[in-house]
């Protein structure tokens, strides 16, 4: 893979993965998640499960830690909207 592929890939893994903090942070300190989609948060936390899987897969250290620190963050949604939800 060329280096302005791997830089492109890292800049989209860390925008898509940092783009979750503001969301999990706001729902953990309003203990609030009515306003949630529970449908969304399931499919896109799956969706994310398998876009880790693909990486270890293919060997992808870029998608790999993106897609793990994706999964805890949307994860950690999908909690507090079961629990608070």
């Amino acid at each position: 893979m060329s280096p302005l592929a791997d830089i492109v890939g890292i800049l989209a893994a860390t925008l898509t993965t940092v783009a979750f903090i503001p969301q999990a942070v706001k729902t953990w300190k309003s203990r609030h998640a009515r306003d949630l989609s529970l449908g969304m948060f399931l499919i896109f936390t799956l969706g994310v499960i398998c876009w880790l899987a693909y990486g270890v897969l293919i060997g992808s250290w870029p998608m790999i830690i993106a897609n793990t620190i994706t999964t805890g963050l949307a994860g950690s949604i999908l909690f507090f909207k079961l629990r608070y939800g």
